[in-house]
C-alpha cells in the first residue's frame, strides 16, 4: 500500500484500469473503495463467503492504517454479496470483525463482482475524529 497526498493505492490493476484509488481522504472522512478477497492474483477462501469477508476487511483496514485510523473509526460499511444464502456468513464475518465498533452497515445482494472468483466485496467508510 502505498500513499500519495490524500490517496492510497494498493497496487490492484482495477486502480489503473478503472482510474480510481484504495482509499481517498476527504477532510475528516477516509473512504475505502471495494475490497475483496483476492490477494496478488489469487483469491483468498474462494468458496468461503466467510473467509472472503474477512479478508475483504482486512485489506480496508490496511487502507485505513495508512491514513493513521483503524478498527474503531470506521462509521459505515457496504457490503455487497453475490448469493443471499451466504448473507448469514458474511455478516458473521462483519461482526467477527467489526461488531465493537458497531457501524452503519448496508448489505445487498447483488448479481456478480468483476472477478466471478469473489463472493462478497465491502466498502468502508472512517472518521478522523477531533482529538480533543
Amino acid at each position: 500500500m502505498r500513499r500519495e497526498g490524500d490517496r492510497a493505492f494498493s497496487g490492484s490493476p482495477h486502480e489503473a484500469d478503472f482510474g480510481s484509488a484504495r482509499a481517498v481522504q476527504a477532510g475528516p472522512l477516509v473512504l475505502v473503495s471495494g475490497c475483496t478477497a483476492l490477494r496478488d492474483g489469487l483469491v483468498v477462501g474462494e468458496g468461503d463467503p466467510y473467509r472472503q469477508a474477512r479478508r475483504a476487511i482486512a485489506a480496508a483496514l490496511e487502507a485505513l492504517a495508512v491514513f493513521g485510523l483503524g478498527k474503531a473509526d470506521v462509521v459505515r460499511t457496504r457490503m455487497f454479496v453475490t448469493h443471499t444464502r451466504d448473507t448469514e456468513a458474511v455478516g458473521r464475518a462483519h461482526r467477527d470483525e467489526l461488531g465493537e465498533v458497531r457501524p452503519a452497515a448496508t448489505m445487498v445482494v447483488v448479481q456478480g463482482l468483476v472477478d466471478s472468483r469473489t463472493m462478497v466485496e465491502i466498502e468502508v467508510e472512517a472518521l478522523r475524529r477531533d482529538p480533543s
